[in-house]
C-alpha cells in the first residue's frame, strides 16, 4: 500500500515508526480509542443519513469490522498487561474537521465533506499500519498491524465511492484534492509523537 494508491500527499515523518516502537503500549492505547471512534462515526453517518439505502448498507459491516478491531487491540493490550486507560486528544482529527467542515445548507455537500474527512482518517491510518508492519520486531504485531491496513484500505475506497454515489465524481474529486493538501499541511506541523497513531 504506497501514498500513491492512498491519495496522501505527505508521507509520515521516518522518526515516527521508531518513536512509536519504544512507547508500542501508548500507541496500542490510542490505536483501541481510534477504532471505537470510527466504529461510532460510521453509527453517526448511519443515523444521520437514515434515507440512504447504499450508506446504510455499506457502512452497517464497517461497524462491525471496526468494533471487531477495537477488541483485537483489546487482546493486545491484555497480552502485555496494559489498561486501557483515558481517551486522548486526537490533535489531527480535531484539526482535521476544524479545517475541512463547513457550514453548508446542501446536506449532499455536507455529506461529502464528512465521507472524504472519514477517508482521510482510514487513508492515514493505513499508512502508518503499514509502517509498523515492516518496521518494529514483534512479530505478532507485524501481522496484526498487516491484516488491518489490508481492511483499512478497503474502508478508505468504501467513502471516496460513497461520496461518488451521492455527487458527481468530479466534485469529489476536486474536494479530495483540497483536503489532501489540508491534510499534508497539518501533518506537517504536528509534533512526532509516540503516545498517538495519527
Amino acid at each position: 500500500m504506497s501514498l500513491t494508491t492512498l491519495g496522501l500527499e505527505l508521507p509520515t515523518d521516518p522518526r515516527w515508526v521508531n518513536i512509536a516502537e519504544m512507547n508500542i503500549g501508548d500507541i496500542l492505547i490510542d490505536h483501541a480509542y481510534c477504532e471505537q471512534k470510527a466504529a461510532s462515526s460510521c453509527i453517526s453517518l448511519i443515523v444521520s443519513y437514515s434515507d440512504k439505502e447504499t450508506l446504510v448498507e455499506t457502512l452497517t459491516p464497517v461497524v462491525a469490522e471496526e468494533w471487531g478491531h477495537f477488541q483485537r487491540v483489546l487482546k493486545e493490550l491484555r497480552k502485555r498487561n496494559i489498561p486501557l486507560g483515558r481517551q486522548r486528544k486526537d490533535l489531527y482529527v480535531n484539526q482535521l474537521r476544524s479545517r475541512l467542515r463547513r457550514s453548508t445548507g446542501d446536506q449532499n455537500e455536507q455529506l461529502m465533506d464528512n465521507l472524504l474527512i472519514n477517508a482521510l482518517i482510514e487513508a492515514r491510518s493505513c499508512e502508518r499500519f503499514k509502517l509498523l508492519s515492516e518496521h518494529i520486531a514483534d512479530e505478532g504485531l507485524q501481522k496484526f498491524y498487516r491484516e488491518l491496513m489490508i481492511s483499512e484500505a478497503g474502508h478508505y475506497r468504501n467513502f471516496i465511492e460513497l461520496a461518488e454515489t451521492y455527487l458527481p465524481a468530479e466534485r469529489v474529486r476536486e474536494r479530495w484534492k483540497e483536503f489532501l493538501a489540508v491534510e499534508a499541511d497539518i501533518m506537517a506541523n504536528l509534533e512526532v509523537r509516540g503516545d498517538r497513531m495519527h
